[in-house]
């Protein structure tokens, strides 16, 4: 099975989006399929646990069977699904710290893309994903491993795309000096 697409997979008139949403079954097992390994990998790189990312998983899931009918946009499945699967993780994370969101810090400049995405691997980028801070994790996560465009990154994160740009610098720059430290060359 190839890889599904940020649009949620194919043509609208085909979509499992649209066939769910108008009640197909078979279609919301096509979708499970097709967004899961990313949902979870998402949810994983937010989480400590395995089971817990299996847990918040299927929470999110749960989500999206609920909230189908108020999907306007099929083709903006993909944001719409990470932005269930990031207020699942945050809901998680504010039940288990019992403190408020640590306010979000704004960059006031939009920061050049660097070098650093285009010298990375896969590989390097999960290896070191633990070391960040949730929100430096959580935006390489969407933009990297996801592949999510800056805009529906944007969209998940509930901020300006010139939000993301700072944050994705400020994640690199962090993942950066961590791989160094760790003796990988970026």
């Amino acid at each position: 099975m190839s890889a599904p697409s940020v649009a949620g997979g194919g043509s609208l008139n085909g979509s499992p989006t649209v066939r769910c949403q108008l009640g197909e079954r078979e279609a919301f097992r096509e979708l499970v399929a097709m967004w899961h390994p990313r949902l979870w990998r998402y949810v994983r790189g937010m989480v400590s646990s395995p089971h817990l990312a299996d847990d918040l998983a299927q929470e999110a899931w749960v989500a999206v069977v609920r909230g189908r009918p108020r999907l306007r946009q099929p083709e903006r499945f993909a944001p719409w699904l990470f932005t269930i699967a990031r207020r699942t993780v945050t809901d998680h994370l504010r039940q288990t710290y019992k403190a408020p969101e640590t306010a979000m810090e704004e960059a006031s400049t939009v920061v050049a893309d660097d070098e650093l995405g285009s010298v990375l691997t896969m590989m390097q980028i999960e290896a070191g994903l633990a070391a960040l801070p949730p929100l430096e994790r959580e935006v390489l996560i969407l933009f990297h491993l996801e592949d999510l465009p800056l805009a529906s990154c944007a969209e998940v994160l509930g901020v300006p795309a010139s939000t993301v740009k700072s944050r994705l610098y400020r994640a690199r720059r962090m993942l950066r000096n961590h791989l160094a430290e760790k003796g990988y060359e970026a």
